[in-house]
């Protein structure tokens, strides 16, 4: 950044910007809104740090560097307290796993306890009798959004090959820019990664026609939450976050039948399948692919919370 960049950037001194933290608590608090959002928030925007923001030692700063003036910080603020705007939709973007990740109304909000099925995909290949060919292979991040599962696979299988699947042209574009911003595009250059995700719009695996009985593992985080269930939500959620990476219909499981269906058309022998769950679906899931009866070694993935969030099994054709 030049020393003119530096000068032209909006600026406060500290004192001005804990006093707007220590009112941006007050109103978060009679407002119901967790207070540590708004040290989220100036993070984000501000050139401070959690420490200083905790110890109050940022009040003797001189200058402090904004991503735009404090008047437009208090806007967003007031957004956030009055129409229950996702924070994260405030500032663009949101940490996950060790990435930052863009993201808009038209994605789902990356959850920490999504960051799990990562962990469970390593699992599932260290432990799988042709590990080594299906890390080499073709994945799929079904319904990928905001791109974080698709970034997840890629950095942790540098020698598969990643397709990113999602039906929104405007979740696919935010996809794309997430997977630009590190490098790991399809047609970029080489990275230490050497990695690629290439994205395919459409529904479910109607855009991977080409790919039939060649995919090694199918992931996805899809929607699953009972449609009656919707307006139940936190207002954060059902007001702003996509409709469509929510609904999961009658019974939350329409896309999980897809899923469970459709996929034995695509993977190799041996290949994995991989998906998060609501809370209480995973006995649910497990019928369903039972009763497809193409997969064995079914297992029903708590989160960290204890909660059964994520399905596994091995498709094995008859």
């Amino acid at each position: 950044m030049t020393n003119e960049a530096i000068t032209d950037a909006p600026s406060v001194t500290g004192h001005e910007l804990w006093a707007w933290r220590q009112n941006a608590c007050q109103a978060a608090q009679a407002a119901g809104v967790e207070a540590r959002e708004v040290d989220w928030l100036l993070m984000a925007v501000a050139d401070v740090d959690g420490l200083a923001l905790k110890l109050g030692t940022v009040q003797g700063r001189s200058h402090i560097t904004l991503r735009y003036p404090l008047a437009e910080l208090e806007r967003r603020w007031q957004q956030r307290l009055t129409q229950r705007v996702p924070v994260q939709y405030l500032v663009g973007e949101t940490p996950w796993r060790d990435l930052t990740l863009s993201v808009s109304p038209a994605v789902l909000i990356p959850r920490p306890e999504t960051e799990l099925i990562i962990e469970l995909a390593a699992a599932a290949i260290a432990n799988s009798p042709i590990g080594d060919q299906l890390a080499t292979g073709v994945w799929v991040d079904m319904g990928t959004g905001s791109g974080a599962i698709a970034l997840g696979l890629a950095q942790t299988f540098s020698a598969a090959s990643i397709l990113a699947v999602d039906f929104s042209a405007e979740a696919l574009a935010i996809a794309v820019e997430n997977a630009t911003r590190v490098g790991l595009r399809d047609g970029q250059s080489p990275t230490p990664d050497g990695q690629r995700i290439t994205f395919y719009q459409g529904s479910w695996f109607e855009p991977l026609a080409a790919y039939r009985g060649q995919i090694s593992a199918v992931v996805s985080n899809p929607p699953y939450i009972p449609s009656a269930l919707l307006p139940t939500l936190q207002p954060e959620v059902v007001n702003h976050e996509p409709a469509a990476a929510l609904d999961g219909g009658d019974d939350g499981l329409t896309a999980l039948r897809i899923l469970v269906t459709q996929a034995p058309d695509y993977l190799v022998a041996g290949g994995l399948w991989l998906v998060e769950t609501m809370a209480g679906q995973g006995e649910s899931v497990r019928d369903l692919l039972e009763a497809q009866g193409s997969y064995r070694d079914i297992h029903i993935w708590l989160d960290l919370a204890g909660r059964d969030r994520f399905v596994q099994a091995t498709y094995a054709p008859e």
